[in-house]
């Protein structure tokens, strides 16, 4: 028994309620990172040696490269690219989380800068007394 059949105007609206709906559920599904994060622009030039900013870094064993759309990404399949990217290194100082990020997120205020492992906001510049 097919109950659609006694509501023919109700499938195109259920259909764009669930379009509509459906856009505005992604359009807040902004990914959180921790407090730790840092911002930095990421190229693998040999898995796992990468660059963070320019400087040589090495990616833990067990790394997890998240993609725009939070899935696993292999680090091999990132070769040559640079991406802007939130990563978090571990106590070996090796970048352990990567959240490759979309355009809105890049937009978005970049995490606490880290002073000896603490995060640290910025507050802008500082004046000082002379």
């Amino acid at each position: 028994m097919n109950r659609w059949q006694h509501l023919p105007l109700l499938r195109p609206t259920a259909l764009i309620a669930f379009l509509i709906l459906g856009g505005l559920a992604q359009a807040q599904n902004l990914r959180q990172f921790p407090p730790k994060a840092q911002r930095g622009t990421l190229e693998v030039t040999q898995t796992p040696s990468i660059l963070i900013d320019g400087a040589p870094a090495r990616l833990s064993p067990g790394a997890r490269i998240k993609g725009v759309n939070s899935l696993l990404v292999l680090s091999a399949s990132l070769t040559g690219q640079k991406l802007v990217v939130n990563y978090v290194r571990d106590s070996l100082d090796l970048v352990h989380e990567v959240w490759i990020l979309t355009p809105q997120e890049i937009l978005e205020k970049p995490p606490a800068k880290l002073v000896d492992g603490s995060p640290v906001m910025d507050t802008g510049p500082r004046l000082t007394a002379q």
